[in-house]
């Protein structure tokens, strides 16, 4: 999940997911069915997510299959395009989450103790990573073609732009939390990263710095 936490943390509008990877490496080990559950919640909150900026309508009872073809429509794969073949079938996995999670899942239906005890040993390491990892790599495919082709889907008005040398104060409230970050011979701070990678993200947490100040 390492790379989808990186795509995440670089594109600010993302980071509710966090909440769901969270959720899925926390319960790895002690209960895989609520891993499974989030790693299905997880694609299909994408999934919606493209299709809402896109103002493409879902069934409001769409599987998470559906709702993840609807996407990859959405940006644009038609049915005959190998990526969106390859990755429907990949989609599916989702769907079967769901059913993954009520087979083993502690309150499903209602278990014996036994039965409790032994669902974790339902299903295997390998079968785990490859499920978890299949869930990341379709994430991430949506969420880089998602923002490749649409930076910004909302035109910014003057009171949502900053110019950087204005926010001195800020800029060094940032760099004293996360410093300065070194690639070869180049070194930038914290704060310069943040404004050129994602203004987006750089104003949200600008806003809240100015918030946190009047409080």
């Amino acid at each position: 999940m390492i790379k989808l936490k990186g795509l995440i943390e670089q594109y600010g509008r993302w980071q509710p997911l966090e909440e769901y990877v969270l959720r899925i490496e926390t319960y790895l080990e002690s209960d895989f069915s609520q891993s499974a559950e989030n790693a299905k919640a997880l694609l299909e909150s994408i999934g919606k997510e493209i299709c809402s900026q896109k103002q493409v309508e879902l069934s409001a009872t769409a599987s998470v299959n559906s709702v993840l073809k609807n996407a990859f429509a959405a940006l644009g794969y038609t049915k005959t395009d190998l990526v969106t073949q390859v990755s429907s079938a990949l989609a599916t996995i989702g769907q079967q989450m769901g059913n993954l999670r009520n087979e083993i899942g502690a309150t499903a239906h209602g278990r014996t103790l036994e039965e409790i005890e032994q669902r974790n040993d339902r299903i295997d390491e390998l079968t785990k990573e490859f499920l978890i990892e299949t869930t990341a790599i379709v994430a991430c495919f949506l969420i880089r073609n998602f923002e490749n082709e649409n930076p910004r889907l909302v035109a910014e008005s003057p009171e949502d732009k900053v110019d950087y040398l204005d926010c001195e104060d800020f800029n060094l409230f940032w760099d004293e939390l996360y410093g300065e970050f070194q690639m070869g011979l180049y070194s930038y701070t914290a704060s310069e990263i943040l404004f050129n990678v994602d203004d987006s993200a750089y104003l949200t947490e600008y806003k809240a710095f100015l918030t946190d100040e009047e409080e």
